[in-house]
This record gives C-alpha cells, sequence and structure tokens, in this order.
C-alpha cells in the first residue's frame, strides 16, 4: 500500500515548533519611558521604541545599555541574560528613568 501524503505536503515527521524568543517593549513618549518598569525572564530581548518628537538615549551608569540618540521612530535593544535590576536613563534628559528587572 502506497503511503499516504502528510496534510500540507509534508512527508516526513514534523519536528517540534522553535519557541519564539521572548521581547518586552518600552515605549518613549512623553518624556518618559513606558512602562517605566518591565519585568522579564532572563534571555529576553527588550526593545525601546522612540515615539517622541525629541531625541532621547537608553543609558545606565554601568555601560551595558547605551543606546546612540535615538530620533522619532528609532528604536534600541538588549538581551538581558542575567537576571537582576537595570535602571537606565535618558542621558539627554536625565529626570527620564527606567528599570528592567530580569527574573531567572
Amino acid at each position: 500500500m502506497p503511503s499516504m501524503p502528510m496534510p500540507g505536503g509534508a512527508t516526513g515527521a514534523a519536528s517540534p515548533p522553535t519557541a519564539p524568543a521572548a521581547t518586552g517593549h518600552v515605549s518613549i513618549k512623553n518624556f518618559a519611558f513606558s512602562p517605566a518598569t518591565v519585568t522579564v525572564p532572563a534571555g529576553t530581548t527588550v526593545i525601546w521604541t522612540n515615539e517622541d518628537s525629541d531625541a532621547h538615549t537608553v543609558t545606565d551608569k554601568g555601560g551595558m545599555l547605551h543606546s546612540p540618540t535615538l530620533d522619532t521612530g528609532a528604536t534600541y535593544q538588549y538581551t538581558f541574560t542575567t537576571p537582576g535590576q537595570y535602571s537606565y536613563l535618558c542621558s539627554i534628559h536625565p529626570f527620564m528613568l527606567g528599570t528592567v528587572v530580569v527574573t531567572p
């Protein structure tokens, strides 16, 4: 008896689906990071998007986060691999503060 084709034209065993990489999103608007605190598991990439008409940065004191100047619509991303709490600010507007909490 001939073998029957698998649905969708597949002829072999399906491989298990790969989980997408986790991402966290922070908007920069109204001269603030929103949300001000984002909590993500280790291995997550956080993406900041500047939705303001002014330029901003994402910078921490330790130098781990050091975005270029982000003009309107620009993004910056960083993958957090180590659990902990990471505080950052906009170096142009230092009153703009944010925190990333990375869980195990």
